[in-house]
């Protein structure tokens, strides 16, 4: 088994090849730095450049399976140009990537599994979301992910099956939101947002790592949502950081004008609420190794795993 992916250096990508790598299996990657190039035993660089629909064929050579990851991070100030960006790096990146499959001919591949967002989902207090859901969030990101779904779904012309993993809000100490929820609240200034009653659907790193490796290697389709089994409200997510940092909340809650005027229309991502279900993928045989938010932040904030994180990190600065 070879895999290619696209998004690989990024914190999600890396983990994955860190999956498959200790399960032997061989990676192939795409990148638009070509100071990334780098050829290993177990992995290999190929550059593409999707806004200009570029991308290196022998990619896809002995290639069995396809993660795509790719997209720029939805976590910059939305400004007319950079929602742009959001929306044509995931279109592009597709397309290329269909594009590629088709000239390469390639015979070999028998699964695609590409990264969706569970920003798709309506925001709401009090929904519990199934991958049965078909509403779509009045918002920016609901239509994003939307139509980064749509291209998914042209990939149904080829003879492979096709999976989306819908990924809420991912827990790791080295990038994501994590980081950036914990600096305020180890300087003694951190505060749930809005009412905190807003609920957040999480999944730790390895966990979802996991998850894209079982859906490639079992040959799912569908949609399923990249969440562990129990979503928390902010207040809750809140409180549990502060209790594993040894911290206090002090400050009271932070109201939504207040983060509009520094964030601006971005500043809709601490306020959204949506409860996710994990059902589906949990009836396949998938097992997750961590489903409470008390020890997850544990595992990743205790002194041993916040050692072996950084090593891993550290030992594959590669991609």
């Amino acid at each position: 088994m070879k895999v290619l992916i696209t998004g690989a250096t990024g914190l999600v990508g890396k983990a994955i090849v860190r999956e498959l790598n200790d399960k032997g299996v061989h990676v192939n990657y795409l990148t638009t730095s070509k100071e990334k190039l780098v050829t290993k035993d177990t992995y290999k660089g190929f550059y593409w450049n999707p806004s200009k629909k570029e991308i290196d064929l022998e990619c896809f050579d002995n290639v069995t399976a396809i993660i795509n990851l790719a997209g720029a991070s939805i976590s910059n100030r939305w400004t007319t140009s950079y929602k742009a960006k959001v929306l044509d790096s995931r279109i592009d990146s597709l397309r290329t990537l269909h594009d590629g499959i088709r000239k390469s001919g390639t015979k070999n591949i028998t699964s695609f599994v590409s990264a969706s967002a569970i920003g798709i989902y309506p925001n709401s207090f009090s929904s519990f979301y199934t991958e049965e859901e078909q509403s779509i969030d009045d918002s920016f990101l609901g239509d994003v992910v939307k139509a980064w779904e749509e291209e998914i779904d042209t990939f149904t012309n080829f003879d492979f099956s096709i999976a989306k993993i819908r990924i809420g809000l991912v827990l790791s100490k080295n990038g994501g939101a994590l980081p950036q929820m914990v600096r305020p609240i180890k300087n003694y200034v951190g505060a749930a947002f809005g009412t905190g009653e807003q609920w957040q659907s999480w999944i730790h790193l390895q966990d979802l790592a996991r998850m894209f490796v079982f859906v490639l290697t079992n040959k799912l389709q569908g949609v399923f949502n990249g969440v562990a089994p129990n979503p928390v409200t902010n207040t809750k997510l809140t409180k549990e950081l502060a209790k594993v940092l040894e911290r206090p909340i002090l400050l009271p809650n932070v109201p939504e004008f207040a983060m509009r005027v520094i964030l601006g229309e971005m500043s809709y991502l601490l306020y959204t609420s949506q409860r996710v279900s994990s059902k589906r993928i949990e009836k396949k045989g998938f097992k997750f190794n961590l489903t409470s938010i008390c020890g997850a932040l544990e595992a990743i904030y205790s002194k041993e795993s916040s050692k072996k994180e950084s090593i891993h990190s550290y030992s594959k600065e590669y991609i």
